[in-house]
C-alpha cells in the first residue's frame, strides 16, 4: 500500500504541476504547427518531391503526413485531458472552491478589527446586515460554540477555470470525433469529366468551369489577379439524384454533410500522338493536366506536361507575363531514362517530333477545377467549447471573487464587542487591499455612527 500511495502521490505531483501542463500545450501546439505546415494525407511521391529524402522518410515514419491521426497527437491531447483532470479536482476546486471554515484572522493580511458597544447577537446581525444591502451573499456557520459570518461576492465566479476546462475537454471532444470518423482530400476534374470520391461514392461533373483576371496597374508594373473563379457542377449524392450547383470561392456546396471548396484551378490540354505518321489506338485524346506524363511504348521516354502557356509572346517567342487566354501553347518536356530531359515551347495545334518516329500534336485545352473536401462532424463540438472556454476565461479575468471571514466576540462584562475582519481572493491580496480598507471604514461608519452636533440633536435628546 505504501508504495501504491507513493506512485499516486508522484502522478498527481506530476501531473498537478502547471509548467507540466504548460509544456504539454506547447507540444500540442507544435504538433499542431507541423499539421498546418505539413500537407495532409499525400501519396508518398509527393512528400519525396518537396523534401529532400531524409525528411520525407522521417514525416513518414513518425506519421506527420496524417499528423492528426497519429499516435503522437491523440497521445498528447489525452496527457493534457489528464493534466486538466488532475489539476481541476486537486489544485483548482480547493484553491477556487474552499469549504465554509474558520481562520485565525490575524494572520491573514487582510484584516481589521472594529470596537463597538451592544449586544453579540445584535452586532453580528447588524454587521450580516451591512454585508446583503451591499450584494454580499452571507452564510452563517458555528465552529465549536463560536458564530462566524461568510460573505461572499462573485461567488459563481470562482467557476471561470472549471468552465475554461470544460471548454477544453468539449474542444478535445470535437477533434476526436473528427479523428474517429472525419476525412479530408482534394481532387482535380477536367471540364466535361467526373470525379468520385472515395469517402462517399458522391460523384461530381465539372460541368463548365469560369474565372476573371483582373489587370491592376502598381507602381512596379501589371499585376494579373484573379478575382473570381466559379465551377457549375452536376453532383449525385447518397440519395442517387443529379444535382446542378454552383461553387465559388469562399462559397462551398455541402454534400451528405460533407464540404467541397472552390480551391484551385488549371489547364489540362488534349494530345495525339502519331507514331511513323499514324494514329496509335489510345493515344489520340490523351488528356493531361499540369505535371503529368505519357510514357511512349516501344521507348525508354517519358514525355512530361510541363505547364500551360497562356499567350506566347509574338515577338520574342517567350511566355508573356499576360495569364489570359491570348496565343496559348504547352511547355513539354521529353525525359529519356537516366538522362537530362529537353524542353520545349510547343504553341497549340503544331505537330512536334519526340523521336523513334513518334510526334505529338497538343490539340486543345481544358480548364480543370481543384476542389478540396472535408467531412467534419466535430465542428459543433468545437465552436461550442470555443465559446464555453472564452466564457470561463472572461469570467476567470474581469470578475474577482472575494470572501470575507467576520467574528463577532462579547467582551467579558457583555457591554462591548469586538468585530474580527479578515478578507481573501482568489488572485492575492494586493488587487483587494483598496476595497477592503474602504469597506471597513463604511462599515464603521454604519455600525458606529458619530454623534450630530448639540444644536442638530432632537429637543427630547436635550431634556
Amino acid at each position: 500500500m505504501t508504495a501504491i500511495r507513493s506512485s499516486y502521490e508522484e502522478f498527481v505531483r506530476t501531473f498537478g504541476n502547471v509548467l507540466f501542463a504548460v509544456l504539454l500545450f506547447v507540444v500540442w501546439g507544435i504538433l499542431t504547427m507541423i499539421g498546418v505546415i505539413v500537407d495532409q494525407g499525400k501519396d508518398a511521391a509527393i512528400y519525396f518531391d518537396t523534401y529532400p529524402a531524409a525528411i520525407a522518410r522521417a514525416l513518414r515514419r513518425l506519421g506527420f503526413d496524417n499528423i492528426y491521426h497519429s499516435p503522437w497527437y491523440i497521445g498528447i491531447i489525452a496527457l493534457i485531458l489528464i493534466s486538466l483532470t488532475v489539476c481541476t479536482f486537486k489544485r483548482v476546486i480547493p484553491a477556487r472552491l474552499p469549504p465554509l471554515r474558520p481562520v485565525k484572522i490575524e494572520k491573514i493580511p487582510l484584516h481589521a478589527q472594529i470596537e463597538l458597544r451592544g449586544e453579540e447577537s445584535d452586532v453580528r446581525a447588524r454587521v450580516e446586515g451591512f454585508f446583503r444591502s451591499r450584494g454580499w451573499s452571507v452564510r452563517a456557520r458555528a465552529f465549536d460554540g463560536t458564530e462566524w459570518s461568510f460573505a461572499d461576492r462573485h461567488n459563481w465566479a470562482r467557476r471561470g477555470v472549471l468552465i475554461a476546462h470544460l471548454g477544453f475537454v468539449i474542444i478535445a471532444a470535437g477533434t476526436t470525433l473528427y479523428w474517429a470518423k472525419g476525412f479530408s482530400g482534394e481532387t482535380a476534374i477536367v471540364t466535361g469529366q467526373s470525379a468520385q470520391i472515395p469517402q462517399t461514392n458522391a460523384i461530381l461533373h465539372l460541368d463548365d468551369f469560369r474565372y476573371t483576371i483582373k489587370p491592376i496597374l502598381t507602381k512596379s508594373g501589371m499585376v494579373y489577379q484573379p478575382v473570381d473563379y466559379v465551377s457549375h457542377v452536376t453532383v449525385t449524392g447518397r440519395d442517387g439524384v443529379a444535382r446542378p450547383m454552383t461553387v465559388r470561392v469562399n462559397h462551398p456546396i455541402d454534400i451528405d454533410g460533407t464540404l467541397y471548396y472552390q480551391a484551385s484551378y488549371g489547364f489540362a490540354t488534349e494530345f495525339a500522338f502519331t507514331r511513323n505518321g499514324k494514329a496509335v489506338p489510345g493515344f489520340t485524346d490523351v488528356v493531361l493536366k499540369e505535371g503529368e506524363h505519357v510514357d511512349l511504348p516501344g521507348t525508354h521516354d517519358s514525355l512530361v506536361y510541363d505547364r500551360f502557356v497562356p499567350t506566347i509572346d509574338k515577338t520574342t517567342g517567350m511566355p508573356a507575363a499576360d495569364p489570359r487566354v491570348s496565343d496559348p501553347g504547352v511547355i513539354l518536356t521529353l525525359s529519356p531514362a537516366g538522362g537530362q530531359g529537353q524542353s520545349a515551347l510547343v504553341s497549340l495545334r503544331s505537330p512536334i517530333a519526340l523521336g523513334g518516329g513518334w510526334s505529338v500534336v497538343p490539340q486543345r485545352y481544358l480548364l480543370y477545377s481543384g476542389f478540396q473536401y472535408r467531412y467534419d462532424p466535430g465542428i459543433p463540438l468545437v465552436g461550442i467549447g470555443a465559446l464555453v472556454l472564452l466564457a470561463g476565461l472572461v469570467i476567470s479575468f474581469y470578475f474577482l471573487p472575494a470572501r470575507l471571514y467576520a467574528r463577532v466576540d462579547a467582551s467579558p462584562e457583555g457591554r462591548t464587542c469586538t468585530i474580527g475582519l479578515a478578507a481573501t481572493t482568489v488572485k492575492g491580496y494586493d488587487i483587494f487591499e483598496t476595497q477592503f480598507r474602504d469597506l471597513v471604514d463604511e462599515l464603521r461608519s454604519h455600525l458606529d455612527p458619530p454623534e450630530p452636533p448639540p444644536h442638530l440633536r432632537p429637543a427630547e435628546a436635550l431634556s
